[in-house]
């Protein structure tokens, strides 16, 4: 399987993800892009916070991730900045995005929007939804390690 690498250059992060959801699974999958999205992925104009991944008769796609056009793209190319883009996984990835958004409470979300070795990728999630009591719990530990750290410098 295709893990997230440590030497990509991030284009875009879903930060909103990993406070609502706990992040089970993570892979990487290449994106089927148009030519004037990978101008606009270069010159950091994407959003992926209202993206979302979901698997269609055996193809895995993302809908929802905004990648604004640019103003020097081609006359003739009527760009749609959400348009639905296919996910490029493996088989072995698309069986296992498919079962997990079959199980109760279990979503696909995207993470964030890399560059490895000059390809755009979509770190996607299997991710378990967080109930409230939940967040608050990451919140209190998140501040907890910020006042640790504070105290540690001093």
């Amino acid at each position: 399987m295709s893990k997230p690498s440590p030497e990509s250059r991030p284009i875009a992060e879903n930060r909103k993800a990993r406070y609502d959801y706990f992040i089970e699974e993570r892979f990487e999958a290449g994106l089927a892009l148009e030519g004037w999205e990978v101008k606009s992925l270069r010159a950091g104009k994407a959003q992926i916070t209202e993206a979302y991944v979901f698997e269609r008769q055996g193809e895995v796609f993302v809908t929802g991730a905004h990648i604004t056009p640019l103003k020097t793209t081609s006359t003739h190319v009527q760009p749609e900045p959400t348009r639905t883009r296919k996910l490029l996984l493996n088989r072995r990835e698309i069986d296992e995005v498919a079962r997990a958004t079959q199980r109760d409470g279990y979503t696909v979300v995207p993470l964030e929007l890399v560059w490895r070795k000059g390809f755009a990728k979509l770190v996607i999630g299997i991710a378990k939804g967080k109930k409230q009591h939940d967040k608050r719990a990451t919140e209190k530990e998140r501040d907890w390690q910020r006042d640790k750290a504070r105290a540690l410098r001093r």
